[in-house]
């Protein structure tokens, strides 16, 4: 990709387009990973351009993104179409796992309850 451009001091270094990557390659994205919180929707939404289709009652523009909260706040991760097979099963593993998390934490809840109750 041309020269090495942190090799040089920050005053000496001149940017071209072609130095300055937009987008990392396909190669080098990272996979899904195994499990995610959140859920896979599609958002539907007007652009914001008056001369649109959208703008007059036509179809809405729509993306798949993951939702998820952070924070007590709504966020939204568009995800490519490659993607979204992989996302949703990473979310479904994400909510079986935390079934048997909570199936397992009221166990131990009853029985914490139960050894009370046998003292009394």
């Amino acid at each position: 990709m041309g020269q090495n451009l942190l090799a040089k001091p920050l005053a000496d270094r001149s940017y071209t387009l072609w130095d300055v990557p937009t987008r990392a390659p396909a190669t080098t994205r990272g996979a899904v990973p195994e499990m995610l919180r959140g859920t896979v929707v599609t958002h539907r939404r007007r652009c914001g351009k008056p001369n649109c289709h959208c703008a007059t009652g036509g179809e809405l523009h729509s993306s798949v993104v993951l939702s998820y909260s952070d924070k007590n706040k709504t966020k939204f991760v568009m995800l490519r179409d490659d993607e979204v097979a992989q996302v949703r099963a990473a979310t479904r593993r994400f909510k079986a796992a935390r079934e048997k998390l909570d199936a397992a934490a009221d166990k131990g809840l009853k029985q914490l309850i139960a050894s009370r109750q046998r003292r009394s």
